[in-house]
């Protein structure tokens, strides 16, 4: 391993000639001092960069249309940084499940360099990968076997995250450096997200304190899973259990408060991420070398067999829109304009469906802050979609659960009218009455509405 004080001395033509393809870290763990010197030293060229959200200031020089010439972004996940320059054309857009990028990576030809973030050493003279690891890991071993080159960045603030280590042989380049990670603070819950919470809270999220295992949960970031956090914390469960994707200070203040135990997980008794993202400092600091939490590969946390192996999985995940078939979109809002990416929401949903006892949750709510109704009649045209109809997903707006498992098409569509708005509600239920396709959509079972739970009766245990 070679220690420079200089970013350019590893940064350069010469390490990175062209033809090369390039793997980054992204998330809280974007390497900005060795991103910063690649947008601005232009004699590297003809090279392409594989990310996965890149986050951190002083980064807009990467994708600028100058430097969006002679490098190519192959962007997995798009984020305010990399989205102006995925919808006009000037950079490339993956829709990749993040279980699979290893396997997209090693099939479009492998990768010459990594560039990643570290922490460490630890006293065996091994290397956190930080607070991202999703492809990283694998990436530096597809690199290592074509003889490629690793450069890591050592953040002074970046904290060592227990799981997913390298020893200081496979690095070659290590860059100094101390700023603060990329924080993501949440909104206070509004009245909606609470509602949408204690549904989830009171009819999916199972005890495990008994002599049945307790829920095996996974969410991201935002008002809903706070709000979610806030409804467990409220319904006293105990023993539930983490198996996750993005870990956020949500899921943390749960291990605070001794919720999550995770006994009754296979194999690993911690609770297990591949990105982690906090709201402040403090939160980054809980997270060195506490051994509550480990990092794994997203093909190992996004596997869809092993999240079919954690009992009792809660997968709990967000959307732009549904439509009356039970079509999701998370990743865009029209065909061909990107808003972020398909990410592991597929992974999830159709693990969690293996598991025992296990469901899918899309959380939403009914319209946007404008108005505009989330509920609709058909998805946009062309538009990519995280869950089709035939996937079995449980959907929640602050009106109530839906529940499709054992209904017809008609008997789905009444389902989800009743998510929507009551304005909106209306006009869906009228056209669902006046088109034959959904086959007698009127008949109900006991004069109520198949797999709908309204809110009020949702909650009656909570």
């Amino acid at each position: 391993m070679k220690t420079v004080s200089d970013v350019a001395d590893a940064i350069n033509r010469s390490v990175i000639p062209p033809g090369s393809v390039l793997y980054t870290s992204g998330n809280a763990a974007t390497p900005r001092s060795l991103l910063g010197q690649l947008a601005s030293d232009l004699s590297i060229k003809e090279i392409d960069l594989y990310s996965v959200l890149l986050l951190g200031e002083g980064l807009d020089g990467l994708f600028s249309t100058e430097r969006c010439q002679t490098l190519t972004h192959r962007v997995i996940f798009n984020g305010a940084l990399s989205k102006e320059a995925v919808n006009r054309g000037s950079a490339k857009y993956h829709p990749v499940h993040l279980s699979e990028i290893p396997r997209h990576l090693v099939r479009a030809g492998g990768i010459d360099a990594v560039l990643l973030s570290v922490s460490g050493p630890d006293p065996g003279g091994n290397y956190s990968l930080g607070t991202t690891v999703e492809a990283v890991l694998p990436a530096i071993e597809f690199a290592r076997a074509k003889g490629g080159t690793i450069i890591a960045e050592r953040n002074a603030q970046m904290p060592f995250v227990l799981g997913s280590t390298i020893p200081e042989s496979y690095i070659d380049y290590l860059v100094e450096s101390d700023y603060s990670l990329p924080a993501s603070p949440v909104r206070e819950p509004d009245e909606r997200a609470v509602k949408i919470a204690e549904i989830i809270a009171a009819l999916y999220i199972e005890d495990g304190s008994g002599q049945a295992p307790g829920s095996t949960l996974q969410y991201g970031i935002g008002e809903v899973p706070e709000a979610v956090t806030a409804a467990i914390l409220r319904r006293g469960v105990k023993d539930l259990a983490i198996h996750t994707e993005l870990f956020s200070s949500a899921m943390a203040r749960l291990i605070q408060h001794g919720v999550v135990s995770n006994r009754w997980k296979p194999a690993i008794n911690c609770s297990i991420s591949s990105i982690f993202l906090a709201e402040d400092r403090a939160g980054y600091g809980w997270l060195h070398f506490n051994s509550a939490i480990q990092s794994r590969s997203c093909d190992y946390t996004n596997s869809v067999f092993r999240i079919a192996d954690q009992p009792r999985m809660v997968a709990i995940n967000g959307a732009m829109g549904v439509d009356l078939h039970g079509n999701i979109w998370a990743d865009s809002l029209q065909a061909r304009k990107v808003y972020s990416g398909v990410g592991g929401q597929a992974d999830f949903i159709r693990g969690a469906q293996y598991s025992e006892q296990g469901v899918a949750i899309i959380a939403l709510k009914s319209t946007t802050v404008a108005g505009v109704p989330k509920i609709v009649d058909c998805c946009p045209a062309g538009i990519t979609t995280t869950a089709i109809a035939a996937d079995q997903v449980i959907i929640v707006t602050e009106y109530g659960a839906f529940d499709p498992r054992g209904l017809s098409l008609g008997e789905r569509a009444v389902g989800i009218a009743h998510l929507a708005h009551p304005d909106q509600r209306s006009k869906l239920l009228r056209m669902i009455h006046d088109n034959a396709a959904f086959h007698r959509p009127d008949g109900t079972l006991d004069g109520r509405v198949p797999g709908f739970i309204p809110h009020d009766e949702a909650i009656r245990s909570f």
